[in-house]
């Protein structure tokens, strides 16, 4: 395995933002910026969110809710979207929003002029380095943030002793919420605050220097250290959302790295993070590897400019399973729109969670790139959205179970966002959310988890068994909804947001009451409501083709006010679910063939996470060659220097959806099968991966050379047939013994819990 790809590194410090190196444990983020002289280490901590829990919801929404639906149903578009806005918007508009924690910043001001400079970030053991020369002194920073004891880290050592001098200090700007910065200690400064709003959050972060040789001592509010040899410098954060007291907290924390020391915290983080990080091993073959030996930066632009690059695919890849590591951990929150890499007091969409696309994207990787833990702190949002969502149901609906619209934040607020016809009134949220609680089960087989999780799906399920409405068709629909986030044209040109029954609504509704018939036969619990819901579900709106042959985004074939929308909420059923698949539903994925066609025709992709999930779709279709443009362009247009996803501005998102884009080329499982290599383009000649899961709780490695598989070893965590899917005219053998042909390319065995099996072609 090639370590040239496991490093994004640079022949000059950050000079802005977005040339900075994100480390992360989780819950405390910072971005590295390498610069010589004026060191600067951008923070976060990922409960630091501006004001406390609200009930927002509008108090004349349900008396007005079977107005709006009459009005909708008799094709009074204008009255019902006004209506709409004055009834259904929350008060206020808008949800809590992330903040940054602040700054470090670090004045070594004897360091003028500087050469051989070189900045890296390590992915194989998450730590930031740079070095360089200053008056023939060579000098080295390390920084990385530990999970294992909480605290980020930065060792600064040089060739020559006590050559090392500089002052450092806390701060958050210009914010007015900021309390103080005052010295602790003669070697530690502490920075309080609080996140304003009624029953905003406070925090404590506490910064401390050791240095060996030297000396150390604090002038107001900064660590000054003069004539060092080597310095460790640690810091840590903490909030009232957690911690009674953060204060005491942060000092426990910083006393407790400094009694453990620098070799050691380096070693337990190096041995957390790979515990993680190693599960997983990819290499796709590139002959062209002196790229290898130019900077990320340098090859990114190369890229751009029309080179292959194929290794720098294996450089991105790892990179997103770095950020899912580095910004999803258990115990924290879940990944927000920047995953926890925030600069501004109030960012763009408040960095919160976006749950028509953007927050479910994040953790698309999460359980076929190995990291089912990282899951975790989003499957806890959604119970903790449900106390919320509850309430909404009831007062905006009259119904019963848990509902959710397009955003939510810190405290689980399910009351529409915004004042936005085009997606603020769209009450599907947690129902495609807790389809991560059913992945999350299929993916591990964990009959425990999915006890628990059923409770919380039934009550998301349990809201559209009251919401739905039959229509003079006879069909149970939604009313009113939106289509995420697309505007279309009625015949006379007027537009409409509003709607009956978008073609994603009834695509979610139907995966969630499958998931949850699915769960309620496992625990053989719940019959009656099982089938209930399988009544209900054979009467939802079936998935139609358009005039244009297109999968339908409405119940009616409306025209698009924006042909190349970012959105593509109406191939929901393609990817992430499984309900169009060129294998089982050839027609339809021919549809939906046309619908991306037709997208990128009008210049759609051009928002890097919408471009990431085409590359998904174009995989789930077995479009291998279309699979691989998108991914060049993702890289060419929707990313930044340091490899973040460029919406623009940043959103993480594209770096997870493109992440789990290149595993799905390699590995898809979602038709309870495993289907090899299902979208291989040709550039991808030779590969090797070790580590994606399948569903069923089946783990892979796969050899291939000149398209052609040389051995798969698949390890079963349960007891039960396995299926796989092979394209390729070669004999299967499975422990040396001939597999079961089910049909042409399908084979069966019988696997048992805890072993391995090689599966190998032969003429």
């Amino acid at each position: 395995m090639g370590k040239s790809n496991k490093k994004l590194w640079y022949k000059e410090p950050a000079e802005e933002w977005n040339e900075a190196l994100p480390i992360g444990n989780g819950r405390l983020g910072g971005m590295v910026f390498g610069q010589v002289s004026n060191e600067k280490i951008q923070l976060n901590e990922d409960s630091i969110w501006y004001g406390g829990p609200r009930d927002r919801i509008n108090p004349d929404a349900l008396s007005n809710l079977s107005t709006i639906r009459n009005l909708l149903s008799e094709g009074k578009l204008k009255e019902s979207e006004e209506l709409a806005k004055l009834c259904f918007s929350g008060i206020p508009k808008s949800q809590r929003h992330y903040e940054p924690l602040g700054e470090i910043s670090m004045d070594f001001n004897d360091v003028n002029g500087y050469t051989d400079y070189y900045r890296e970030l390590d992915l194989q053991t998450a730590v930031v380095k740079s070095t360089f020369l200053s008056n023939n002194i060579k000098y080295q920073r390390e920084v990385f943030m530990s999970y294992p004891d909480q605290v980020m880290v930065m060792r600064l050592s040089a060739s020559e002793e006590n050559s090392i001098t500089f002052k450092a200090s806390l701060d958050r700007g210009n914010c007015r919420n900021l309390d103080t910065t005052e010295q602790i200690s003669n070697d530690s400064v502490i920075m309080r605050g609080e996140t304003g709003g009624k029953d905003g959050i406070a925090f404590s972060c506490a910064l401390k220097a050791v240095a060996e040789n030297g000396e150390v001592k604090t002038l107001g509010n900064r660590i000054c250290v003069t004539n060092a040899s080597a310095v460790t410098i640690f810091l840590t954060a903490a909030t009232t959302y957690r911690f009674q007291e953060p204060e005491k907290q942060c000092l426990k924390s910083l006393a407790d790295a400094e009694e453990k020391g620098y070799e050691d915290l380096k070693e337990d983080h190096i041995k957390d993070y790979q515990a993680l990080f190693n599960r997983v091993e990819m290499e796709l073959s590139d002959k062209n590897q002196i790229k290898s030996v130019l900077p990320t930066n340098e090859r990114l632009a190369l890229l751009q400019h029309g080179k292959a690059d194929i290794d720098l695919i294996n450089t991105y890849f790892h990179f997103g399973r770095y950020l899912m590591i580095s910004s999803s951990r258990p115990n924290s929150l879940p990944a927000t729109l920047q995953g926890i890499w925030n600069d501004r007091m109030l960012p763009p969409w408040d960095s919160k969670y976006t749950i028509n696309i953007n927050a479910q994207m994040n953790y698309w990787p999460a359980e076929s790139c190995n990291l089912s833990e990282c899951h975790l702190p989003l499957l806890k949002h959604i119970d903790k959205m449900r106390e919320s969502g509850r309430i909404t149901a009831k007062k905006m609906y009259n119904c019963r179970g848990f509902t959710a619209h397009h955003n939510t934040d810190i405290w689980g607020d399910t009351a529409p966002q915004d004042i936005y016809l085009p997606a603020s009134y769209w009450p599907l949220g947690a129902a495609w959310l807790c389809l991560h609680l059913w992945d999350h089960y299929e993916y591990t087989s964990d009959i425990e988890f999915l006890k628990q999780a059923y409770d919380i799906m039934k009550e998301a399920a349990l809201f559209f068994v009251d919401f739905l409405v039959e229509n003079k068709d006879g069909l149970m629909i939604t009313t009113p909804s939106v289509s995420p986030e697309n505007t279309y044209l009625l015949p006379n040109g007027e537009k409409g947001n509003l709607c009956e029954a978008p073609s994603m609504d009834s695509q979610i509704i139907y995966n969630l009451f499958t998931n949850c018939i699915s769960a309620s036969e496992l625990l053989e619990i719940d019959k009656e409501f099982r089938e209930h819901l399988l009544q209900l579900k054979s009467k939802l709106p079936q998935i139609k083709v358009g005039k244009y042959g297109q999968i339908q985004e409405w119940l009616e074939d409306y025209e698009e006010a924006e042909p190349g929308h970012r959105h593509i909420s109406h191939l929901f059923a393609l990817h992430p679910s499984n309900q169009i698949s060129p294998i089982t539903t050839p027609i339809l994925a021919k549809a939906a063939e046309t619908t991306l066609k037709r997208r990128l025709e009008h210049g759609g992709g051009h928002t890097g996470w919408s471009r990431a999930w085409i590359i998904n779709m174009w995989a789930r279709l077995h479009k291998s060659e279309d699979a691989y443009d998108n991914l060049m362009e993702l890289l060419k247009i929707s990313t930044l220097p340091n490899l973040f996803d460029n919406h623009p501005p940043f959103q993480i998102d594209g770096n997870f959806g493109g992440t789990a884009a290149i595993a799905e080329m390699i590995v898809q499982s979602h038709s309870k099968e495993i289907n090899l290599l299902p979208s291989l383009p040709n550039a991808w000649k030779d590969g090797y991966v070790k580590g994606l899961k399948a569903r069923g709780g089946y783990e892979l490695e796969i050899k291939w050379e000149n398209h052609q598989i040389k051995y798969v070893n698949i390890y079963a965590s349960q007891t039960g047939v396995c299926r796989v899917r092979i394209n390729s005219n070669l004999k299967a053998s499975i422990n040396n013994q001939i597999l079961t042909k089910v049909e042409d390319d399908l084979f069966e065995f019988y696997a048992e819990d805890n072993k391995t099996y090689e599966l190998t072609l032969e003429k």
